[in-house]
């Protein structure tokens, strides 16, 4: 049975594109697999669980020798299971610019490709067997795709993105712009959570200058409601940082109608960063990014000290 998952922390395409892969594999490569999750995903992706009547997949903490893997949605050691390279991985499918640091026990087909979404890959993969897949997997892929471009805002968005998603919305005889703001409602909605699981809902690795940081990414339509907690979050900074390794945390708060990011300032560390990275000069505890949608591209490719 092929385990086929993407990174820690998921969220909506690291919970939708293995789904979406699994069925295929099943249902069309006649390969049997299973979607895993590394993690509980975040409410966004619940919600397309719920709104596409699909299971959750299971949640595993490692893998083995035993295990069979594709890898979607990632190619970063760091975002992976600890015994990856003991398991067999046989194939990588992903949007993410190349890390590196992964051994496989033989060659394997990888698929990385610049677009904005897990989600356009796979649909172009399978083809013509997508008119084959069930309601639920189409609307996880239209989901997937809307999420990872904030419903086309995100400057990583393709023309290809944004012709699937259509193409998709209407085979499904979904309304992008109403479907979109419901998919939003349920990404804002964190009140059930605590500031350190806030501060790892989505987050990424990254070394700055010596450094270890998690860039933490918070993308809603009501950034009031989380700029709210800002004293909560920035005191439970330091503690996350420690648990995971890191020397900062860095959380940029991505109001998804504005199109801007508010990023905290905990320190003089994250406002030397701040200051030097985004040209902006920073006089309290948070600062305005206007523009900034994309950690992926204009978060960190634009990072200095």
């Amino acid at each position: 049975m092929i385990k086929v998952f993407g990174h820690t922390s998921p969220d909506t395409d690291s919970t939708g594109s293995p789904i979406i892969w699994a069925w295929y594999l099943n249902e069309c490569r006649k390969t049997p697999a299973e979607a895993v999750l590394q993690g509980e995903p975040n409410t966004e992706a619940l919600w397309m669980l719920d709104r596409w009547n699909l299971s959750k997949p299971r949640i595993i903490d490692d893998v083995t020798a035993d295990d069979v893997c594709v890898i979607v949605d990632t190619n970063n050691p760091a975002e992976l299971p600890a015994n990856l390279e003991h398991a067999e991985v046989i194939e990588i499918i992903d949007h993410h610019l190349l890390a590196g640091g992964i051994k496989t026990r033989a060659p394997i087909n990888i698929t990385i490709r610049p677009l904005a979404c897990t989600a356009t890959i796979m649909h172009d993969l399978i083809g013509d067997d997508l008119a084959q897949a069930p309601e639920g997997i189409k609307g996880a892929m239209l989901t997937c795709i809307l999420s990872d471009t904030l419903e086309f805002r995100s400057p990583t968005t393709t023309p290809h993105d944004r012709a699937v998603a259509e193409k998709l919305a209407a085979d499904l005889g979904v309304d992008i712009a109403e479907f979109a703001a419901e998919m939003f409602a349920a990404k804002s909605d964190v009140s059930a959570f605590s500031e350190a699981a806030l501060l790892k809902m989505d987050s990424k690795e990254y070394e700055l200058g010596g450094k270890q940081l998690r860039i933490s990414v918070l993308e809603t339509t009501a950034p009031q409601v989380i700029l709210d907690r800002k004293d909560a979050l920035i005191a439970a900074m330091p503690a996350v940082a420690a648990e995971d390794g890191a020397d900062e945390v860095m959380l940029f708060v991505v109001d998804i109608l504005r199109e801007q990011a508010t990023l905290l300032v905990p320190n003089d560390y994250v406002k030397f960063v701040a200051e030097r990275s985004f040209g902006v000069t920073v006089t309290g505890d948070t600062v305005v990014l206007p523009g900034v949608m994309s950690r992926k591209k204009q978060i960190i490719p634009v990072l200095a000290v």
